[in-house]
């Protein structure tokens, strides 16, 4: 069974973390784990856009994307999933323009060339993971009439655990869920979708907290069987979660 990983946070943005990662990605491999990469890239697009001189501005936590700053994001997040499977190897890295792997339809006119998903090309992924390669998917996804639209990272990552039916795990800056939300100590290993629920609705899990769990939340509803909220920044992590020794396990029940 594949495993999903979303790639972000500092794990991505900290050059010397990524190299870790992608050894640690590369071992999952190795051992025929077969892992599937999605990365997204909002530091690096921003500081782009802003060397280009193109205005950006975010709505709803949607990046803005008129068409003349879809083509910077294209150019950033192609550039930068053909440097993050060169660092992995024996990796390759894709958008949805590579055999329709992934499908969108234009979330509203405000957002500009902002998609929402609506197929994951599962049979392509499949096929490119039998042949002992491993994908890196960035975030564009293609609409019906060809062109290329921006989609939230968190989206895709659960478009595509739910459609090869694979546990995901995203690697962020945090430790995962806390009991205590100052208290790093306070890890809760496993959560359902309904103690989530219940945590939002009292104050429990807030800020910054809510679209992690609002993202794991996604990918499971969409059929991944697990989803993990984990700490990117500590050598072993995706062997550790594998082993549930790292990280807040979510699932339905």
């Amino acid at each position: 069974m594949p495993w999903v990983i979303k790639y972000g946070g500092s794990a991505m943005t900290d050059p010397t973390l990524r190299p870790r990662i992608a050894t640690e990605i590369r071992e999952l491999a190795d051992r025929g784990e077969r892992p599937v990469v999605v990365h997204g890239g909002g530091p690096f697009i921003g500081r782009a856009l802003d060397r280009a001189g193109v205005e950006h501005s975010f709505v709803r936590g949607l990046r803005v994307t008129p068409p003349k700053g879809m083509e910077v994001v294209e150019a950033v997040l192609t550039q930068l999933g053909k440097i993050l499977a060169q660092e992995i190897g024996n990796a390759l890295g894709l958008t949805g323009r590579d055999a329709g792997l992934l499908v969108a339809e234009r979330f509203d006119e405000e957002l500009g060339e902002v998609g929402r998903m609506r197929s994951v090309n599962k049979d392509a992924i499949t096929t490119i993971l039998d042949s002992g390669f491993t994908p890196v998917l960035a975030c564009l996804a293609v609409a019906a009439d060809g062109s290329l639209l921006n989609v939230n990272g968190d989206e895709v990552t659960g478009a595509v655990a739910g459609a090869l039916r694979s546990p995901v795990i995203f690697l962020t800056d945090v430790p995962g869920v806390l009991e205590e939300p100052a208290d790093p100590s306070s890890l809760i290993a496993h959560i359902t979708l309904q103690e989530i629920e219940s945590r939002i609705a009292d104050g429990r899990i807030s800020g910054g907290m809510i679209p992690k769990v609002e993202a794991a939340t996604s990918a499971l509803k969409q059929g991944a069987p697990s989803a993990m909220i984990v700490n990117g920044r500590y050598t072993g992590v995706l062997g550790n979660v594998q082993r549930g020794a790292a990280g807040t396990k979510v699932t339905l029940s």
